[in-house]
């Protein structure tokens, strides 16, 4: 009971360090295994803007999640994947176009962001529609300063404390966007995560996000001091 406390009172860091006139941009997400609903981080607005141009053109409708790595991450976004035939390889498929990387030392992997995809380019600019969510797996400290010398990349007493408790994917920091992060149906993660797949890491039955449109703008309440 205490994990999932600590979960769902991390969104609030960024609800409150949001401007106070900034709207606020969600995205519902509906997959077989039930809805997730993703918070955009405003410090990241190109991301956003994209995902929200996608999300409104319906682009992400019927696409797979067609890499799945339990402990790791569920990856979609390929447009090749709405029609795509069993046992097919994906993970190809574009828009046309790369997202220039936004890293802020702020977001980072903890389990249920979205982060970007991307090739091995050398700016690291993001693929224009693949993205994944990170499940992850939670980290010791002696893991986390392996982590460190390994990166040459300093964690916040913040971030150790949340790979530790909540977990994510640590060595994925300012290499990848990340740019929303789930803030209700993280069980929906935990259930496509754990799905059976192939050895390309495809999920043996279709996991399709089935519909995603965006969520009511808001904006966040004024904190008493």
């Amino acid at each position: 009971m205490l994990k999932k406390s600590i979960f769902l009172l991390i969104p609030l860091f960024f609800l409150v360090s949001f401007k106070p006139k900034e709207k606020i941009h969600t995205v519902i997400m509906n997959t077989k295994f039930g809805p997730m609903k993703i918070l955009l981080y405003n410090g990241t607005p190109k991301h956003r803007d994209n995902f929200l141009k996608l999300t409104n053109e319906h682009f992400y409708d019927s696409l797979l999640f067609h890499r799945v790595i339990k402990n790791f991450m569920i990856q979609g976004g390929d447009p090749d994947s709405k029609h795509a035939k069993p046992g097919q390889m994906l993970g190809s498929g574009d828009v046309g176009y790369r997202v220039d990387a936004e890293f802020n030392t702020l977001l980072f992997h903890k389990k249920g962001v979205l982060a970007a995809a991307r090739d091995e380019n050398p700016t690291k600019a993001s693929s224009g529609c693949q993205f994944y969510l990170v499940q992850g797996k939670k980290f010791t400290d002696s893991d986390l300063d392996n982590i460190e010398k390994q990166t040459g990349r300093k964690m916040s007493a913040e971030q150790r404390e949340i790979y530790k408790t909540i977990g994510g994917t640590p060595h994925l920091d300012m290499g990848y966007t990340v740019y929303g992060e789930v803030i209700e149906g993280i069980n929906v993660l935990d259930s496509i995560a754990a799905v059976k797949t192939d050895k390309t890491d495809r999920p043996l039955d279709d996991v399709r996000i089935i519909s995603m449109k965006q969520g009511k703008d808001f904006k966040p309440k004024k904190v008493k001091k």
